[in-house]
C-alpha cells in the first residue's frame, strides 16, 4: 500500500513517455565516428572529403622541365589544397605555394609527410615519410635523386587517391 499523503516520485523516464518530443525538437540521427577515429572540422570523419586527381608522374616531370619549374609550384598547390580537402588536416595549398616559392627546400619534406600522413590517418603503413624528402636534398647531388622523391611521392599519392576511388 502506498501513503497517499506523499508526493509522487519523479523519474525522467515515466516523463519522456508521458510527454514525447515534437518533431520539430527531434534532432536527425547521425552516426557517430568509430571508436577511436579522428575527427576533422564540424565532426566530418577523417579522410572523408573529396577525392584527389591521379596525376601522371612522367607527364608532371616533363610539364616540370618544360616550364622551367613552374610546374612544380601548381603542383604543390593542388596536391595540398585536394589532402586538406579531403583529411581536414595539412597546410593547404596556398601555404604550400608560398612555402615553394620562398623556402621551397623544406616542400619535399612536407609533401612526403602529408602523404605518408595520409595512409597512417586510414591505419596503413606509410610508404613515404618526411624522411623520403632525403632523396630531394642532399639527394641533389646524386643528380636522380629529386627524380627519385618525386616518383616515390607522387605515386604513394598516386596509389592513395585510387585506393579512394580515384579513376586513372
Amino acid at each position: 500500500m502506498t501513503d497517499s499523503n506523499q508526493p509522487p516520485v519523479y523519474t525522467p523516464d515515466a516523463e519522456a513517455a508521458a510527454y514525447p518530443p515534437s518533431p520539430t525538437e527531434q534532432t536527425p540521427a547521425v552516426p557517430a565516428a568509430p571508436y577511436g577515429a579522428q575527427v576533422a572540422p564540424y565532426g566530418q570523419p577523417m579522410g572523408e572529403g573529396p577525392i584527389g586527381k591521379v596525376r601522371s608522374t612522367g607527364v608532371c616531370i616533363l610539364l616540370a622541365i618544360v616550364t622551367f619549374g613552374i610546374y612544380s609550384a601548381y603542383w604543390y598547390y593542388v596536391t595540398h589544397d585536394e589532402m586538406k580537402r579531403h583529411s581536414g588536416q595539412g597546410i593547404g595549398g596556398l601555404v604550400a605555394l608560398l612555402l615553394s616559392l620562398f623556402v621551397g627546400i623544406v616542400m619535399p619534406y612536407l609533401t612526403s609527410s602529408e602523404v605518408g600522413g595520409l595512409y597512417t590517418r586510414r591505419g596503413q603503413s606509410a610508404p613515404v615519410s618526411g624522411l623520403t624528402g632525403l632523396w630531394y636534398f642532399p639527394g641533389i647531388f646524386i643528380l636522380v635523386g629529386p627524380i627519385i622523391w618525386f616518383v616515390k611521392t607522387n605515386g604513394a599519392l598516386n596509389d592513395y587517391w585510387r585506393s579512394q576511388g580515384a579513376a586513372a
